[in-house]
């Protein structure tokens, strides 16, 4: 019998939502063997939509779901797995009912394909509709506090498409060839969709994908004018493009080989130059201090969960105290590296406290409070001279990432210890 169209996209997704939900793994992690018999670059962008806005919406689609059920099922019963992707399609890619059960109920085979087809009749004559934001699940909630309405609405859809430029006088030139909008010099914001590496400007390495938080922390440290910089955690390398490309001589630093590649690839793409170091950074000594170091440390990733809603079922307490213990090693180590005079950037896209606030007050070096000119227009510092995002900021031009960003300077007469 010959399979409806689509039906490998399906396929993908549910492998995608069992890998989250029931492994644990991340949708990037996961990605590449979910979709191992998708052939289309649109059918697998398109399995990673449904899964994501599954994810996205978990709690609130559950929540249809259980009101079309006399018994509640399982969490991982494969008829609510199927069911949350059916219903991810219709209420929010705006697939047709009949093309949602024609593609969703040949995942499903006996009593639970008549139960899926059931609730979702029944849901679908019900005009059944999610809420303007999506509902956190009950402790992320409680982690976020008073912040998570805002972050909440933020995530009701996936991010837009940001690029950070190699040449940040060339805005107006490529914002034009790109109909982008700029949200500071340097950067510029597309629609979401597409293949990124047909775009004009791909090629020759104008730009590079990178959202408008991330680009900040290497921002906040200026033109280098030859000096010596370190991107600690550097893989996979936009921090390290963009320090070049401000004109600072870049060490990258990276334990994955596989993320340096990446980096190889984009310095290669882009012509810019830095010296790839393939290290462990709680072991690694280096051979000369810094006048610039970049901590864009490992972290939980909450902050960018409008483009991986996976961390808002993944993440808990033993994460966030993991990476925690982490950073406080890397800030430890890095804080000895610095020359006299020279300027520590530590940043997390992370929403956790743990790994932001907390950890900066660890820091013994003097705080160098940034300004809001430094910063995109309507983004301020904290009183303490930090920076908070979070994906409810700058909500009227499309969002950005969480981020914690703090820069510090190391004493004039000698480094700190």
């Amino acid at each position: 019998m010959a399979q409806p169209p689509g039906i490998h996209a399906r396929r993908a997704a549910l492998r995608l939502l069992d890998a989250v939900l029931r492994r644990g793994e991340t949708l990037d992690i996961a990605f590449a063997a979910a979709t191992k018999d998708v052939r289309k670059f649109e059918d697998k962008a398109l399995a990673r939509a449904i899964a994501s806005e599954s994810l996205r919406w978990l709690v609130d689609l559950d929540a249809l779901i259980d009101s079309a059920t006399k018994k509640p099922l399982p969490g991982d019963a494969k008829a609510r797995m199927v069911l949350r992707l059916m219903l991810a399609q219709w209420l929010r890619l705006d697939t047709p009912p009949h093309a949602v059960v024609a593609t969703g109920l040949d995942l499903l085979s006996g009593g639970p394909r008549r139960l899926a087809h059931g609730v979702f009749s029944t849901l679908t004559k019900q005009e059944a509709r999610l809420p303007d934001a999506p509902t956190l699940p009950a402790d992320v909630a409680a982690r976020w506090g008073e912040r998570a309405p805002a972050i909440a609405a933020g995530l009701a859809e996936p991010p837009p498409l940001d690029l950070t430029l190699r040449d940040p006088e060339q805005t107006t030139h490529w914002a034009n060839q790109l109909s982008a909008d700029s949200l500071m010099p340097g950067h510029l914001r597309l629609p979401r969709g597409g293949n990124v590496e047909k775009l004009p400007g791909f090629a020759e390495g104008a730009w590079w994908v990178q959202d408008l938080a991330a680009s900040l922390p290497a921002r906040l440290l200026g033109p280098g004018e030859g000096r010596h910089a370190l991107d600690l955690c550097a893989a996979p390398g936009g921090k390290s493009l963009q320090l070049a490309a401000q004109g600072w001589q870049v060490t990258s630093l990276d334990i994955s080989k596989r993320r340096l590649e990446l980096l190889r690839a984009n310095l290669k793409r882009t012509g810019l130059k830095a010296g790839i170091v393939r290290a462990d950074a709680l072991t690694w000594e280096p051979k000369h201090s810094f006048d610039a170091i970049l901590l864009d440390a490992p972290c939980t990733a909450t902050g960018t969960a409008r483009r991986h809603p996976d961390v808002l079922h993944r993440i808990g307490p033993r994460q966030i105290d993991e990476m925690a213990e982490l950073q406080s090693a890397l800030i430890e180590r890095a804080q000895g590296w610095l020359k006299p005079g020279g300027t520590l950037v530590y940043a997390t896209c992370s929403l956790e406290r743990e790994e932001g606030e907390d950890q900066a007050a660890k820091i013994i070096l003097a705080t160098d409070a940034m300004r809001a000119d430094q910063l995109p227009e309507g983004i301020v510092p904290t009183r303490k001279g930090w920076l908070r995002t979070d994906p409810g900021m700058l909500a009227d031009q499309g969002g950005l990432d969480g981020f914690f960003i703090g820069r510090w300077k190391a004493d004039q007469a000698s480094a700190s210890a």
